[in-house]
């Protein structure tokens, strides 16, 4: 059988690594690196309503070469992009062309947890996973004992790293149950004759507790796949095959993930510069932010006046182009379809919805914030200091401006503290002893989970993580700024970047 030749072949494998680096250095390397990790591959996979583990994998006995081209960096990227919530590295070698490499490389390029997949029969392998970069090893029912699974997954524990244990049918699912696995996989894939029945995983769920994590793995296809399994009570998906064959894996995620029913808001905060204006009238998010509060982007108001009218005149040239181009294609019948429909309008009609500014103030005077509204033209006000339900309710009779209120989120209480309060919008960021906002650093949105008003997420947004924001948080909108710049400046292709990226998201 295909198995008893893999694990023959790893066996000399790992008996020629120990020759080349001992045990005990290995174990010694290992236990040098922290331990308290917090487990960061079982709390990726409990965010969500529904998660992928997305696989690098150049090669399998059964289909052989996947990727002959197989730029593995990029593979992973562009699954952190996507919103995995981690990614399974093969580092098997003979039968799926894999290689330690790949997972050290990928471990250090992304910020989502990573898997060691690979035939784990020796205790050297795990403490190799660990200093390798791996958050998780893979063990494999059919290659063990209970009495091994029950020392690997405690070995794994001890050391920071969870084990996804597999599983193929229910005898197999005992065994992870009684090594104490926290996440048990059902590989769908028969791997002592490597034969897919989809439906194995569905079998088999109510043999497991509800409090363990549960992957489905291997064979899944479409959304249909992935809809069997949510209506089975499972969260988790380890797909290879299919993603790597995807030409755009934003999209293919996206489109197993199904429609999320909403594009969520985007505000670019911290514009401070006339020469950006032309990129943010192109990219077109909802909403543009200015800081009036002392930072490194902040404007004063003589500024933002001219920044504002800057954003208004460039609108104006954006309208009266596409309003230009649009009736061209009128005359020449182009924007009509064979059933009549109009196919152009749209884009004019896109093109002239008003990008709304934001006046970001923190423990600035109600005198001071209205004449800046007044004086700028501002839609918003985001009040990010220490102010109170009366400052809002004083400033919301003085503006018919929108008054946003920035929390500072610790944890659930934080946000359940504001759920009442006369704000039009409530902005959640990141808590910073010295700065407010604009930080760089995320927090964790499960202090969200009982929040049911409208509100916006900021924190440590960026392309590596928005898509994983929206579909865990699922916010008004997104407020965004260190995570479009280049050496603290807004860079045009990084905000065109992030608003195809929301867009996509949601296709």
């Amino acid at each position: 059988m295909i198995l008893d030749r893999i694990v023959e072949s790893t066996k000399h494998r790992v008996a020629a690594e120990k020759l080349e680096q001992p045990l005990e250095d290995v174990k010694a390397a290992a236990l040098a690196l922290p331990s308290d990790t917090g487990f960061p591959f079982e709390a990726a996979l409990r965010q969500q309503d529904f998660n992928f583990i997305c696989e690098v994998k150049k090669a399998s006995p059964s289909k052989g070469i996947i990727a002959e081209h197989f730029p593995y960096l990029e593979i992973a990227k562009e699954y952190e992009l996507a919103g995995a919530a981690a990614i399974s590295v093969l580092t098997e070698p003979e039968f799926f062309k894999g290689s330690k490499q790949y997972l050290q490389e990928i471990a250090a390029a992304v910020n989502i947890p990573v898997l060691r997949k690979d035939f784990i029969i020796d205790e050297y392998q795990i403490y190799q996973a660990k200093i390798w970069g791996a958050s998780a090893i893979l063990l494999i029912c059919a290659c063990l004992d209970v009495s091994a699974l029950t020392r690997f997954r405690q070995l794994a524990d001890s050391l920071g790293l969870s084990a996804l244990v597999e599983a193929h049918d229910a005898e197999e699912v005992q065994m992870a149950i009684d090594c104490g696995a926290r996440i048990i996989g059902v590989n769908n894939r028969n791997l002592k004759d490597f034969t897919v029945d989809v439906n194995n995983s569905v079998r088999l769920r109510n043999l497991v507790d509800d409090d363990v994590i549960f992957v489905s793995e291997s064979g899944l296809e479409t959304p249909e796949d992935i809809q069997v399994l949510r209506d089975n009570h499972i969260g988790v998906a380890l797909m290879g095959e299919s993603f790597m064959r995807a030409s755009n894996k934003i999209e293919k995620l996206a489109y197993l993930y199904g429609s999320i029913y909403y594009k969520p808001a985007v505000k670019i905060c911290g514009i401070s510069k006339i020469e950006t204006i032309p990129a943010i009238v192109e990219a077109k998010p909802d909403y543009m932010g200015l800081v009036f509060a002392p930072s490194k982007r902040q404007v004063t108001v003589a500024e933002a006046k001219e920044l504002v009218l800057e954003l208004r005149r460039k609108e104006s040239a954006y309208i009266n182009i596409a309003a230009q181009a649009w009736s061209q294609q009128v005359k020449e019948s182009d924007a009509v379809d064979l059933n009549g429909n109009d196919t152009n309008g749209s884009d004019v009609e896109h093109a002239s919805q008003r990008i709304k500014t934001v006046g970001v103030f923190v423990n600035e005077t109600i005198e001071n914030i209205v004449s800046a509204v007044d004086i700028a033209g501002l839609d918003v006000v985001q009040l990010h200091g220490d102010e109170d339900e009366t400052f809002i309710q004083v400033l919301k009779e003085k503006t018919t401006a929108d008054i946003w209120k920035a929390v500072q989120v610790c944890n659930a209480d934080d946000a359940k503290a504001w759920l009442d309060s006369a704000a039009d919008m409530l902005l959640f960021d990141a808590y910073h002893e010295d700065e407010r906002g604009g930080t760089g650093h995320s927090f964790d949105w499960t202090s969200l989970d009982t929040v049911e008003r409208p509100f916006m997420l900021a924190g440590g947004i960026d392309a590596t993580n928005v898509a994983r924001a929206i579909r865990t948080v699922r916010p008004y909108g997104i407020d965004i700024s260190s995570g479009v710049e280049i050496e603290g400046r807004k860079d045009a292709q990084q905000i065109s970047a992030f608003m195809e990226l929301v867009s996509a998201i949601n296709k």
